[in-house]
């Protein structure tokens, strides 16, 4: 991997934010972001980046191409819970092996959102419809992994109907959100997301570095807790997450020839969803441990690929 590519990304101001956050835990300060404060920033960078990715989608030619690209997409969510969940199932069991597959095979907006904010300081081109990808890659991981479940648990406990389950999905407040804004983005003309840009655009990358602070402060107190876990959780959220973003970052050149899409492709395919599967999983797996799969999400993958992760699967599909 290049070292200079290596310190441009760890160089960069929101990362450092995410650092100083995890500082500040072991530091035992009080630095915090109010909650409602946290929640609006998630809000924003959400409704950000849809709406930006329905406005370039509204400039792409939506031809067979880009179906292909969405139906790869599709693809990686239903692959990656598959055979994880066969890895984790003897050693975690089922609940939690459901829980970890699907947080895996799903995906993290605030991963995708950062390494979209990497492409643009590289000045690397990438598709508007990636957003509709990332929205797209959010439900069918959920529901590969509580199908899973409903197959190897042993009890007899409530099944959720596959149209409960799909609905709860879509109606996550994350995935509605950003599909919401991909639509009206797309709709919108140029001169309306040309009145509202300084809100879209201008302000994005100081909201993305405070809301990395919160990620940080959040990421240091849940990896105290989760060493009782022994190592292998540890290892999974490593060794994963490298594998599905290296093999994507190869694989992904028989599906389109854009490196930004690339990526991005390697990004989703790499990060875990720490927002709508835990939702998803209090309701359908509520056996499983969110005390396991939270912080194997948030405090082991995310930093992973925001600072190893991207750099790596950059230079990959640049230069490999």
């Amino acid at each position: 991997m290049s070292l200079q590519l290596l310190l441009e990304n760890l160089t960069n101001p929101a990362l450092l934010f995410f650092f100083l956050g995890i500082l500040a835990v072991q530091l035992k300060s009080d630095l915090a972001i109010p909650e409602t404060s946290s929640k609006f920033i998630s809000l924003y960078l959400l409704f950000s980046i849809g709406f930006k990715g329905g406005q370039e989608l509204a400039h792409s030619t939506l031809g067979m191409d880009i179906f292909i690209i969405l139906a790869f997409g599709v693809l990686l969510a239903l692959a990656v819970p598959l055979y994880t969940f066969l890895i984790l199932k003897q050693r975690l069991g089922p609940y939690n092996a459901s829980a970890i597959a699907a947080a895996y095979g799903s995906v993290s907006a605030v991963t995708f959102v950062t390494a979209v904010s990497f492409l643009d300081m590289h000045e690397v081109h990438y598709g508007g419809y990636m957003v509709a990808v990332m929205a797209l890659m959010e439900a069918p991981a959920i529901i590969v992994g509580v199908l899973l479940l409903s197959v190897f648990k042993k009890d007899s406990e409530k099944h959720l109907s596959f149209g409960e389950l799909l609905q709860h999905s879509l109606t996550n407040g994350s995935v509605l959100l950003i599909l919401g804004s991909l639509t009206i983005g797309f709709l919108a003309s140029d001169a309306q997301a040309e009145g509202i840009a300084p809100f879209t655009s201008d302000i994005f990358k100081g909201f993305l570095a405070v809301f990395l602070l919160d990620m940080g402060i959040v990421s240091g107190k849940k990896l105290s807790a989760f060493w009782k876990n022994g190592f292998f959780p540890f290892a999974f959220a490593l060794v994963i997450p490298f594998v599905n973003g290296v093999s994507v970052a190869f694989i992904s050149a028989f599906v389109t020839e854009s490196h930004g899409d690339r990526l991005l492709f390697a990004i989703l395919a790499a990060s875990a969803s720490y927002i709508a599967v835990p939702a998803a999983m209090k309701l359908a797996a509520p056996k499983a441990n969110p005390g396991l799969y939270l912080p194997m999400a948030l405090a082991i993958t995310f930093p992973f690929n925001i600072t190893l992760g991207m750099p790596l699967y950059f230079y990959i599909i640049e230069y490999l």
